[in-house]
């Protein structure tokens, strides 16, 4: 989404590359875990991705599915709902600024499924002190970019970046 609202705001360079990278890696890494998840008799736990989660089902499985073909599918329909959006809606400033705001919400609220899951089991148990670190140190880093940039950055970025930080 961010790279579709980069198509109407035209925000930092950089910015857009580090979405583009985003986009390869976390492909990758859906890749690994798909390739790697437990077999569908595996002991379920609220802990582990992809484990069939008996109590707590999605509508649809939603992004618990036990075949890969699903997850890719979904990419390649959000990716054609984005190309459509963008073809009717793009010139508009005010989808612009809402595609905006929910591509960067997303990104600011991406730590919420790990809290929901620590509170859960009331436990960090397998969190690692390097992960929160480097998540701190780079949030930092992203809002010191944000303020401290001579090229121009939208608002939303600066607004969902102090999200993050929470």
């Amino acid at each position: 989404m961010k790279i579709f609202y980069w198509l109407g705001a035209r925000f930092d360079t950089a910015l857009l590359i580090q979405a583009g990278l985003m986009v390869v890696v976390q492909m990758f890494v859906l890749q690994i875990a798909l390739a790697n998840r437990p077999p569908t008799d595996f002991p379920s736990s609220a802990s582990m991705p992809f484990a069939p989660a008996r109590a707590n089902r999605r509508p649809y499985e939603f992004w618990q599915w036990r075949s890969i073909r699903p997850y890719w599918l979904f990419l390649a329909y959000l990716f054609i709902a984005l190309c459509v959006l963008q073809a009717v809606f793009g010139s508009f400033t005010t989808y612009v600024t809402i595609l905006g705001y929910v591509a960067l919400a997303v990104e600011a609220t991406l730590p919420i499924p790990q809290i929901i899951s620590n509170e859960k089991n009331r436990s960090v148990k397998g969190f690692r002190l390097s992960v929160l670190a480097n998540w701190l140190l780079g949030d930092v880093m992203k809002m010191t970019f944000f303020f401290l940039s001579e090229t121009s950055i939208p608002w939303s970025f600066k607004l969902c970046g102090f999200v993050s930080l929470d």
